[in-house]
C-alpha cells in the first residue's frame, strides 16, 4: 500500500518526519511518498483530498472533507504563537486599521488569529470574507519580512522560526500567542495538526502511531535529527533551530491528548461565534 503524506519545509516538521524519512520507523506493508510543500500550499491541496496524510493548518480543517485528525503532529504554542511586525511600532492598536497587511495564507491558523484579534480589538462589523485592515496581501511565509522592510506592505504576519528570531529593523505589534492565551484561559495554540484521509481505514491510526514514534525517535537522537531539519533552516542559526523545534514539537505533539482536543474545539467555537468560520465536527484517530 503506498501512502502520500504531505508536510513543510520547515524545521519543526523535518524534526518530526526525520525518522519517516530515513526509515528508522516504518509500518509493515505500507510505502510512503513524501510531499514537501509549504503550509498554504499543503492547505489547498486538502481541500481537494489529493494527499492521503498532510500536515495543515488547524484553521484549513474547518473547511475540509473526509479527513481526521491525527492525534500524533501537531504543533501547539504554549503562550507563543505568531506575530505581528512593522518597520515602526504604533501608539494604538486601531492603527491596524489602515495598514497593509501581508499573510502567511487566509486558511492558515496565523490568518484566522488576526482576524479574530482585529476583530476584538477593533470592534467592527464586517463580513465573513473580510477583515478589518484595508488590504490583506497573501505572501509565501518566508518572503514576509522583505515585504514588510522593503515597503512593499505596512505589517506582516510571521509564523515558524521567523516569529522568534525575525531580523533588524522590525517591531513587534501585536503577539497572537499572548492574545490568544487571554481569550482562551491560558489553552495552549492549536497551529498545525496532521490529518489522514477517512478512505484509510484501519491504516489511519497506525499511520499517527508512526509519527509518535517518529517524534520519539528524533528525541532519542536529537543531534541528528537537528541536522536533517537544518536543510530547512533558511539561513536561521542551529540554536535558533533547536529552540524552535522544542518549542513546538513539545509533548503535545507526541499526542494532543484531552488539552489539545479542547484547545481545538475553543479554536472553532471562538472563529464559528465571530462569524468567520462553521464550526467543524472533530475527528480522531
Amino acid at each position: 500500500m503506498r501512502v502520500r503524506i504531505g508536510h513543510t519545509p520547515d524545521a519543526d516538521d523535518a524534526f518530526m518526519f526525520y525518522a519517516i524519512v530515513e526509515g528508522k520507523v516504518t509500518i509493515e506493508g505500507v510505502e510512503v511518498e513524501h510531499v514537501v510543500e509549504d503550509i498554504e500550499r499543503l492547505n489547498r491541496m486538502a481541500l481537494r483530498n489529493e494527499l492521503d496524510v498532510t500536515a495543515i493548518s488547524a484553521h484549513a480543517y474547518a473547511y475540509t472533507k473526509g479527513y481526521a485528525i491525527l492525534r500524533s503532529g501537531a504543533s501547539f504554542g504554549l503562550s507563543y504563537g505568531p506575530i505581528l511586525v512593522a518597520r515602526h511600532a504604533i501608539n494604538s492598536i486601531d492603527e491596524l486599521a489602515y495598514m497593509r497587511i501581508a499573510v502567511p495564507g487566509k486558511l492558515t491558523t496565523a490568518y484566522l488569529l488576526l482576524e479574530m484579534a482585529l476583530r476584538d480589538y477593533l470592534q467592527k462589523d464586517m463580513d465573513v470574507a473580510t477583515t478589518t485592515a484595508t488590504e490583506i496581501v497573501e505572501i509565501r511565509f518566508d518572503e514576509i519580512e522583505d515585504a514588510v522592510l522593503s515597503g512593499r506592505v505596512d505589517a506582516g504576519l510571521l509564523i515558524h522560526e521567523a516569529q522568534i528570531a525575525y531580523r533588524q529593523g522590525l517591531h513587534k505589534l501585536l503577539d497572537l500567542g499572548e492574545w490568544w492565551g487571554r481569550v482562551s484561559n491560558g489553552l495552549p495554540l492549536p497551529l498545525g495538526i496532521d490529518v489522514a484521509t477517512l478512505s484509510l481505514g484501519e491504516t489511519a491510526p497506525k499511520v499517527s502511531i508512526l509519527l509518535k514514534e517518529s517524534i520519539a525517535y528524533a528525541y532519542e537522537h536529537f543531534d541528528d535529527a537537528v541536522d536533517y531539519a537544518m536543510r530547512y533552516s533558511r539561513g536561521k542559526d542551529r540554536g535558533t533551530i533547536a529552540r524552535f523545534v522544542r518549542m513546538y514539537v513539545n509533548d503535545l505533539a507526541m499526542d494532543m491528548g484531552e488539552v489539545g482536543y479542547n484547545a481545538l474545539r475553543r479554536l472553532y467555537s471562538l472563529a464559528s461565534s465571530r462569524g468567520i468560520i462553521n464550526e467543524p465536527k472533530i475527528i480522531l484517530v
